[in-house]
């Protein structure tokens, strides 16, 4: 398995020999090969940029590929709650991926902050990104002032996209509007041409598009081949530049929903997060060119961090049970704490923690992303 593995502290040899009982291991597992690529490779980007000491103690972050592979990604977790006695485990980046981790992370009580939005009622599964639901209701609503009543779907067959089909339909259902039509395809597929056929004959007022990254691109390609000329708006996880990279002129005038860190410029004075949006993207456009959102995941990982670990460490010593304990407690009783991505505020009952007006719309405007007034 191909992996890639950086220490934010000192020498690969201090972790072959165990690393002291204070430092704080991080296990990350990220898609940095394979159909996720796109996604992982800028959080690893980030996760360079990492705070290397939290609360007085060094931090060393173990990152593994997980090849865009659920099987991967479970191998990786087990090997960080085995054999390097991690504190926490962050993602991944793709939802199936991470979905198949929390039962490892959930069995050895370690928190997993999620880097994509994943199902599930694990005590021990807090996610980084905005929930579908959350996302959803920004979509809805910007479709309602578009005058949409009809909708098509075009997702992927995994948990992604299943999901965000059952977060759409009751809100849609609700705003006077009607999933007409779903079609779906696998993350691997090279073409969705049967499934635009069918979508485009039936003409709806709208069409979401569910895929992710690099993924983006090829089935709103495919629609614009069979002539359709309705709105298509797509996922957060499109929230990338592959999107207009792949697409071109065929992605012009998309809507995207999206979080804010990738937006921070054009948002208003008056918004929660766009000094730290703002901070987010120049830092890394300094030093690895233009972020995608999923980027914004890692710098928000570490503002939680930031806020949780001190307080953590008041109860226990890192790479003890109990320190694993007191880091999911303090998850849940931080606080309102403001992320690049809006204002998070886990509790004990809600592991998402975002509201309602966390979403911001985007269009694609001569290539790029524009916040929608």
């Amino acid at each position: 398995m191909k992996f890639a593995r950086t220490l934010v502290t000192a020498a690969v040899t201090l972790l072959a020999a165990g690393a002291a009982v204070a430092d704080i291991n991080i296990g990350v597992s990220l898609s940095l090969t394979g159909p996720g690529s796109g996604l992982g490779i800028p959080m690893q980007n980030q996760f360079k940029l990492f705070p290397k000491e939290i609360g007085g103690e060094k931090v060393n972050l173990i990152i593994l590929d997980d090849a865009s592979d659920p099987g991967k990604g479970v191998s990786n977790a087990r090997r960080f709650v085995t054999e390097d006695k991690v504190d926490l485990i962050i993602g991944s980046c793709l939802t199936p991926v991470a979905g198949a981790m929390t039962p490892v992370a959930t069995e050895a009580k370690t928190v997993q902050l999620a880097a994509s939005p994943v199902g599930g009622d694990s005590p021990w599964l807090f996610r980084l990104p905005q929930g579908n639901d959350v996302m959803a209701h920004a979509m809805v609503e910007h479709m309602k002032k578009q005058n949409i009543k009809t909708i098509g779907f075009l997702g992927y067959t995994d948990a992604y996209g299943e999901l965000w089909l059952k977060a759409l339909t009751p809100l849609a259902e609700k705003a006077g509007m009607k999933v007409v039509a779903a079609e779906r395809f696998a993350r691997t597929d090279t073409s969705v041409t049967p499934q635009a056929l069918k979508l485009v004959s039936g003409n709806p007022d709208a069409i979401l598009v569910v895929a992710s990254g690099s993924g983006a691109a090829m089935p709103q390609m495919a629609l614009a081949e069979r002539g359709y000329k309705g709105k298509v708006y797509q996922t957060h996880a499109a929230a990338t530049g592959d999107l207009m990279r792949i697409g071109g002129k065929a992605v012009e005038g998309t809507y995207v929903v999206s979080g804010p860190a990738v937006v921070g410029q054009q948002l208003p004075d008056s918004h929660p997060s766009k000094k730290a949006a703002i901070d987010f993207f120049t830092t890394y456009e300094k030093n690895f060119g233009a972020p995608n959102q999923f980027a914004g995941h890692s710098y928000d990982a570490a503002i939680a961090l930031n806020k949780a670990v001190p307080i953590a460490l008041k109860k226990a010593k890192p790479g003890t049970p109990e320190f694993r304990s007191a880091l999911r407690e303090t998850f849940e009783s931080m606080g309102r704490t403001v992320f690049a991505h809006g204002v998070m505020n886990w509790t004990k009952d809600d592991h998402w923690g975002y509201t309602n007006e966390t979403g911001v719309m985007l269009k694609v405007a001569d290539g790029k992303f524009v916040v929608e007034k």
